[in-house]
């Protein structure tokens, strides 16, 4: 998945979008598509509603460029940002209706499988924006269950150095449960454990 472009690249894409180049359009999709799909899928699970989210989230950059501003992050960032709030609140109003309809569950389950799905889409986003010698030091400790000396010797480096990574990875993914489902996307580069630049009101 890209990685944050440089700051010249996201002001140059935000006065294209403005000037209505559908050429921009087209390399701004091509760049984060599956970033959003990917974020939208893993709050709603489901494929169709990910494809409408990604559409929606597309043509809402179409429409309104002005509202992403550089000063407050990357243009990945503020994108993500918009996938995110519009998959919750699809999920929300999913719960809400199916609550309505059946009568089971209570409002405080609902707004924890929100605040879990959210999490887990902001966690993912994390590891996929982190350097990547912090994601393959994870991705060998907690999916290939392998311990910090074995994690040490498959990636050639001392054991102290596994451990430095392994400690700043899971610092970063702590953020993934600190914000609340209303909440941005880290601002700045890979790694950037800053609160987020489009945490608030877009």
């Amino acid at each position: 998945m890209p990685k944050d472009a440089p700051p010249r690249w996201d002001r140059r894409m935000q006065q294209r979008l403005a000037r209505g180049e559908a050429a921009a359009l087209g390399e701004l999709y091509d760049r984060f598509a599956s970033l959003v799909h990917s974020l939208a899928h893993r709050v709603l699970d489901d494929d169709e509603a990910a494809d409408r989210i990604t559409r929606e989230v597309f043509v809402q950059v179409w429409e309104h460029p002005d509202a992403y501003d550089p000063k407050h992050g990357s243009m990945r960032s503020w994108v993500a940002t918009l996938a995110h709030r519009q998959a919750v609140q699809r999920l929300r109003q999913a719960e809400v209706a199916s609550l309505a309809a059946t009568g089971e569950g209570t409002t405080e389950e609902l707004e924890q499988k929100v605040r879990r799905a959210s999490a887990a889409a902001r966690a993912d986003y994390i590891v996929t924006s982190m350097p990547a010698p912090l994601r393959a030091a994870l991705e060998l400790a907690y999916f290939q269950r392998r311990d910090y000396r074995q994690t040490a010797a498959d990636l050639g480096v001392t054991e102290d150095e596994a451990r430095r990574r392994l400690r700043l990875g899971l610092q970063l993914l702590s953020t993934a449960n600190t914000r609340t489902e209303e909440g941005g996307f880290p601002a700045g580069g890979a790694g950037d454990t800053s609160p987020p630049g489009y945490g608030r009101a877009l």
